[in-house]
């Protein structure tokens, strides 16, 4: 065998769980060979650059292997070869998020906490019956 399809290879190579997740992966445009768009049914051959992303992370692998079968993660890996440049800015992107903020310290609104929400109740029961905060009640002009 020294074709075989892109979708069928990206699942045995162990980048995406199932073949149809590798298909979707492909429609949106995520999987290159040869720096061009790839399809599903676009075959593979030994050599070939496939450039493909995952989340934030963009790799660059070079085709070492063909098998139609997916076996155990250490026989998978001798398929594919990722370039230096693909490692070096992996491990980057790694080193960045392990570095940035917490996302949930970043959450300004939201639920509110048991002290906000009585806060809320205070204030509307502040308004009376008016129906906008806008509407001076002594003053209806």
């Amino acid at each position: 065998m020294d074709k075989l399809r892109i979708d069928k290879w990206l699942w045995a190579a162990r980048f995406y769980k199932t073949r149809s997740l590798a298909v979707e992966e492909i429609d949106k445009g995520r999987v290159h060979i040869n720096d061009q768009e790839a399809k599903p049914a676009r075959e593979v051959k030994v050599g070939d650059t496939v450039n493909l992303r995952q989340g934030p992370v963009t790799r660059t692998l070079v085709v070492r292997g063909i098998s139609g079968q997916r076996g155990p993660a250490p026989v998978a890996q001798r398929l594919y070869e990722e370039t230096a440049d693909s490692v070096k800015a992996r491990e980057q992107t790694a080193e960045q998020r392990r570095y940035a903020p917490d996302p949930a310290r970043s959450i300004e609104h939201g639920r509110p906490t048991k002290r906000g929400r009585r806060e809320l109740d205070d204030a509307r029961r502040g308004w009376g019956d008016r129906w906008s905060a806008s509407l001076n009640p002594d003053n209806k002009t």
